[in-house]
């Protein structure tokens, strides 16, 4: 089956005068064409060394079994002769390569000789050996050009002409007409090969534009198919994350509305109950029970105030308040306990035009994903800054970092380095940069100290003021532990 297959790429090749592309940018590559014209003389040649053992065999039957003449011997030492020439270029096919490739006339003139001297020992102008004369221009017509075969025609001619000169009766008539009528039987046939042979390459290139430019369409189909998939899958992420953020959302909101109610009643008492003549200690202890109403309310307005539906309308915000809402929402989550999350933000920042909700998710899952990526004990610190116009806020964690390998693919949908994660936080991040205008996130810096990521906002307020890359005073460092 194999054989077969290439045997097909063969006859591929040689009617085509190239071998298959895979991929566009090799259609119409200089050094393709040089390739593609050296596997055709190959394929030609493959073609060339079948058809000389099949004469040559057939040459074996013909004096060993069939015609057993006087000549035999010598007839058998030309056919030994061929044979060995045919092992050179058989041998010389197997390697890649094309035996005398570089002067074809060559080839055809032995092969001239060659015949001559078959028909010669073998009964002169009657000898079957007469033929190989067509099989010869039929090969070089399959193999080089119209000129090249034409002039094999010509050395064929003056050798069956040398062929007639020699015989004894070249004074007969029927001799001569033999002559005449071989010579125009080969230039026909040398016409008719050519011409065969350039409408087969002439069709073989025309199918093989059709080939690559079927292989270009079903690349650019494939690459729609592609792009149409990732964007059907982050449709489907962002959809996941929205439901459940909703969900969220209609939780928080039960909640806040189940435990509102009654701590606001228990507060009512509260403050009923220091309206009444108590000594100290009793009045302490209900202005710290009334603390501690006041920090739940609180927690449950913030939550609330999280889960409601997000805007799309930009204002003027400042990103410290930003930074300090997602670190209000953070400190609420599990893996945040142990771990100390220091800001140090910039003095005199401009506020940027920004959508806040979505600016404050998106830093909210990044100071998740450092809470993550940390080890028990571990820091998150948390920088900004005005660089070339741009407001940067930082993220750094001194966790395990990230491999090159997985950095190309970070923002992906559902790509998640985590046992636990559903790979949406980034992508989310991405996605809701992407909307904002003059907004980037990057994953800036990466080592075995840690990860560093940068979200940049910018507008006109921003850029007219000059840059403020180190903090003139440490407006909050802030230990948060748990």
């Amino acid at each position: 089956m194999s054989n077969s297959n290439s045997r097909i790429a063969s006859w591929y090749e040689w009617i085509s005068g190239r071998k298959p592309t895979t991929d566009r940018g090799a259609l119409s590559s200089p050094g393709q064409v040089v390739r593609n014209e050296a596997d055709f003389e190959l394929a030609a040649e493959a073609i060339t060394v079948q058809i000389r053992w099949f004469g040559l065999g057939m040459g074996y039957v013909l004096v060993n079994f069939i015609q057993r003449q006087t000549n035999q011997p010598i007839l058998n030492g030309i056919l030994t002769i061929g044979a060995v020439y045919a092992l050179v270029d058989t041998l010389w096919s197997l390697r890649g390569r094309v035996f005398l490739s570089k002067w074809p006339l060559v080839i055809s003139l032995m092969e001239a000789v060659f015949i001559g001297f078959l028909c010669y020992f073998d009964g002169g102008v009657e000898s079957p050996f007469r033929f190989y004369y067509f099989l010869s221009l039929l090969v070089c017509a399959i193999r080089n050009t119209g000129v090249i075969t034409y002039s094999t025609y010509a050395l064929h001619s003056v050798s069956f002409a040398a062929l007639t000169s020699s015989s004894e009766a070249y004074r007969v008539i029927d001799d001569r007409t033999q002559l005449l009528l071989m010579l125009v039987l080969m230039g026909w046939f040398t016409w008719a090969s050519t011409s065969l042979a350039d409408l087969l390459k002439a069709a073989g290139r025309r199918l093989s534009q059709l080939n690559d430019e079927l292989r270009r369409n079903q690349l650019l189909l494939e690459e729609r198919i592609s792009q149409r998939t990732q964007e059907l899958q982050e449709s489907q992420a962002l959809i996941v994350h929205q439901e459940k953020q909703a969900a969220f959302g209609l939780l928080a909101a039960g909640i806040a509305h189940e435990v509102g109610n009654p701590l606001a009643a228990i507060s009512s008492l509260v403050q009923l109950l220091n309206r009444r003549d108590a000594d100290d200690y009793t009045r302490e202890r209900l202005q710290m029970v009334d603390d501690q109403l006041r920090r739940i309310q609180r927690t449950l307005r913030e939550l609330v105030d999280f889960s409601r539906p997000a805007t799309n309308q930009y204002s003027q915000c400042d990103v410290h308040e930003i930074v300090q809402a997602a670190l209000d929402i953070a400190k609420y989550y599990k893996r945040k306990k142990g771990k100390r999350i220091v800001t140090r933000f910039s003095e005199n920042l401009p506020k940027s035009r920004v959508v806040r909700d979505q600016l404050v998710q998106i830093l909210l899952n990044l100071i998740l994903n450092a809470m993550d990526a940390t080890k028990e004990g571990g820091t998150i610190e948390i920088t900004t800054s005005l660089e070339s116009g741009r407001i940067r806020v930082s993220i750094i964690d001194d966790g395990h970092g990230i491999s090159p390998t997985e950095q190309e693919r970070i923002f992906q949908p559902y790509f998640t380095t985590k046992e636990t994660g559903t790979g949406l936080g980034l992508f989310v991040c991405k996605s809701l940069i992407d909307q904002m205008p003059d907004a980037e996130i990057e994953l800036t810096d990466v080592s075995a100290q840690g990860t560093t990521f940068s979200v940049f906002v910018s507008c006109d307020n921003v850029q007219r003021n000059p840059d403020v890359t180190e903090p003139v005073r440490i407006v909050t460092e802030e230990v948060h532990t748990s």
